[in-house]
């Protein structure tokens, strides 16, 4: 049996843990829902730290550079538009949720979903 002294210990060990930071990195399905509709497209990250790179875009081949931070479950990101283009959103705070992230963009403008996708196996 553990004393009360133990399991004081434990509480405070666990409460002093480093909160790790969740795995963003990978290719995702982006949903964004606006009062004009629904909004489709794709997104790549990458995390190094708390850093994240990468871009969000329609497709793959016309790609929107974004930055983000990432703090525990939490990942705040901001989009870098090439002049002469337009992005759906400037910032966007998502809470992530392992294979999912949503939340809000620009204030509340409209919600996003971000949902992982499955690399494609080649059949054999």
């Amino acid at each position: 049996m553990i004393g009360r002294l133990g399991l004081l210990s434990i509480l405070v060990a666990l409460s002093v843990a480093p909160v790790r930071a969740a795995d963003v990195t990978g290719s995702w399905r982006v949903t964004i829902s606006t009062p004009d509709g629904p909004i489709t497209g794709v997104a790549s990250l990458k995390r190094t730290g708390h850093a994240v790179t990468g871009w969000v875009g329609p497709t793959e081949n016309d790609p929107i550079p974004i930055t983000g931070v990432l703090k525990g479950n939490k990942l705040t990101i901001k989009t870098f538009p090439q002049p002469g283009r337009t992005a759906a959103f400037t910032t966007c705070d998502l809470t992530v949720n392992r294979d999912k992230m949503f939340g809000t963009i620009d204030t509340d403008k409209g919600t996003i979903e971000f949902v992982r996708s499955v690399p494609m196996t080649s059949p054999r």
